[in-house]
């Protein structure tokens, strides 16, 4: 370098003093330049730092109160914040969900496989971050968390697979006597308000949210408190599979805050209070007596104090638990 600079110099001195001057000027100056780049450090990538917020009718609004809550990994640090939904949330949620039952219901139960099943395929390819939330959320181990997350997926497969089964399972050509056909079919039950697992905050989650889909239903439901990431993951997943919007609605939040008042919500016709157990602040009792007042279908957690062992086969007592069952009579005719 320094060689290289002494022959600029030395070629441009016969032109004069003053030449040769100001070529030493540039080079010094394209030097302290150089210098002073090499020395400055790129500025620091900020973070673009994500709100989880509610998704209702197909949109991820913020709580109408403007509040959010701190949700902390299982070792006590910090892992986000997310919406705090309010009962002007759950109502909403409540109307998103009724005006799209009708629709999803009168799907044909083949199509509601399908669209299930896509939601499968979304939830694999996105298989990572859930690892990730599951992970941190309950403290386990990569390789346990990808154990959980394969069982969630395979479990909304083989509810999806019984959209156009189940009414063969629960319905039946009825005997009587007389000229007549006696067919009972199940159907849906309406809007059904859905707790999630406190502790179990995917493969619980997904054992609770899929089986009230298959017959038709809507749902509003509500996350676990200190584990909502994994529910707003898969409400995104939602929001960019084929369904429809407002058939699934996710609220996040106090659950003691929030439940009462899908429990005595007129225009819900089930819940479920799975969530309720190891939730602060409310009982499932507590739920099933307000839900009492409008005679809403209810259904109990299997056991009081703790979870169930979402890892056990399941069945169709949640699928069955939210359907009615419609019985027709038709002439036989001559």
């Amino acid at each position: 370098m320094a060689a290289a600079k002494a022959s600029a110099v030395k070629r441009t001195a016969p032109q004069g003093d003053g030449a040769a001057e100001d070529d030493v000027v540039v080079e010094a100056t394209t030097a302290r330049a150089s210098s002073s780049s090499a020395q400055s450090p790129a500025p620091a990538r900020i973070d673009v730092r994500k709100t989880y917020k509610l998704f209702i009718g197909g949109a991820f609004p913020r709580s109408e109160s403007g509040r959010t809550y701190e949700v902390t990994t299982a070792t006590g640090s910090f892992a986000a914040n997310a919406a705090q939904g309010s009962r002007k949330d759950a109502r909403e949620a409540v109307v998103a969900a009724r005006a799209a039952q009708p629709g999803w219901a009168g799907a044909t139960a083949y199509n509601r496989g399908q669209v299930l099943y896509r939601v499968a395929e979304l939830l694999e390819g996105r298989r990572e971050q859930f690892v990730a939330e599951v992970s941190a959320g309950e403290g386990l181990s990569t390789d346990a968390a990808h154990a959980v997350v394969s069982d969630a997926v395979d479990r909304w497969v083989w509810y999806a697979g019984w959209t156009d089964k189940v009414a063969q399972v629960a319905g039946s050509a009825n005997p009587v006597a007389g000229p007549y056909f006696n067919i009972s079919a199940p159907e849906p039950t309406g809007v059904v308000a859905l707790l999630a697992p406190q502790q179990s905050s995917l493969l619980g989650l997904v054992s609770v949210l899929a089986p009230a889909l298959v017959t038709g239903n809507a749902v509003v439901l509500v996350s676990s408190e200190r584990r909502p990431l994994p529910a707003i993951t898969l409400a995104e997943v939602l929001a960019t599979s084929d369904v429809p919007k407002g058939v699934v609605n996710v609220l996040t939040g106090r659950t003691a805050e929030i439940a009462p008042h899908l429990a005595g919500h007129m225009d819900v016709n089930a819940i479920d209070l799975t969530g309720a157990v190891g939730a602060d602040g409310v009982t499932w009792g507590e739920l099933e007596a307000i839900a009492a007042d409008n005679v809403k279908r209810v259904l109990r957690p299997e056991l009081d104090e703790a979870e169930e062992d979402w890892t056990r086969s399941p069945g169709l007592r949640r699928v069955l638990a939210f359907t009615e069952t419609k019985t027709v009579w038709h002439p036989k005719g001559v």
